[in-house]
């Protein structure tokens, strides 16, 4: 990894954070991420998972599976697993789940099994052939995870493989925007340029995490490359579920949006 001199801010979840513009290749951001997931993800960033799709977006408002009793399910980055679990509980029919990492894996494992489900579950980069049979699936989806792609245009190839015709393809990321603009004395700020999309590392505590911020735009001609159509598009903060969360970062999200989600279709 090579790091230029180029310091920029990047909004980490709610936090505004130094991050440095790097050269890295895709072993080396693998292994970054792997061990950051492995070692210190969730007690830093959190997990997101359903029924929520970030923050202030629901999928108890917007209903974007719609009826999953007998869909067969794939999960891109299942993290430790709760949203395996929520559509588990709503009677899909079969479910798988990748990460990339093993620890997350683990306890994926541990609480489904602790629930009386169970899951196909595979540690592997979402961006490489691991054995996920193609044609399959219903409905693939991602929560919070598909920014981690090194290679977004080869990850929509691989999961329209997955999908049967028709298939549904939903997943959720931090809004670019939000990337870029942070809360300072009552006021927003731009803080880095939003056409930037160089990959950036950032030190949180002991551990270090890659990352590129992506363009809108980056997202939806991936997705036509691959072809899906999009169906819906959400950014609108919950008014209730802000009204849950009375600090600077709810403020923001009245403001700007923070979240973006995106249901597309296979054609």
């Amino acid at each position: 990894m090579e790091k230029s001199s180029k310091v920029r801010t990047n909004m980490i979840g709610g936090r505004q954070v130094d991050a440095i513009s790097v050269d890295m290749d895709k072993g080396s951001i693998h292994e970054t991420n792997g061990l950051f997931w492995n070692t210190k993800g969730n007690d830093i960033l959190g997990a997101t998972a359903l029924p929520l799709y970030g923050a202030f977006v629901s999928e108890e408002k917007h209903h974007l599976f719609g009826e999953i009793s007998e869909k067969k399910i794939l999960e891109i980055g299942c993290g430790s697993g709760q949203s395996l679990r929520y559509l588990g509980e709503r009677q899909a029919s079969v479910l798988w789940g990748t990460d990339l990492s093993e620890n997350q894996i683990e306890k994926t494992q541990q609480l489904l099994t602790s629930c009386g489900l169970s899951a196909i579950l595979i540690c592997s980069p979402m961006e490489e052939e691991c054995g996920i049979p193609k044609d399959y699936f219903d409905i693939v989806y991602s929560i919070y995870a598909i920014g981690w792609t090194t290679d977004l245009e080869g990850t929509f190839l691989q999961i329209a493989s997955y999908l049967k015709k028709d298939g549904v393809f939903i997943f959720s990321w931090s809004h670019p925007i939000h990337k870029c603009v942070a809360a300072e004395e009552n006021r927003l700020i731009f803080k880095k340029c939003y056409f930037d999309e160089s990959w950036f590392s950032v030190t949180l505590g002991e551990s270090k995490l890659a990352l590129s911020d992506r363009k809108l735009s980056t997202y939806v001609n991936a997705l036509a490359k691959a072809g899906f159509v999009i169906e819906q598009f959400i950014e609108e903060s919950d008014d209730d579920l802000m009204q849950l969360q009375n600090d600077d970062f709810a403020n923001k999200a009245k403001m700007l949006p923070v979240t973006f989600v995106i249901k597309a279709r296979k054609l």
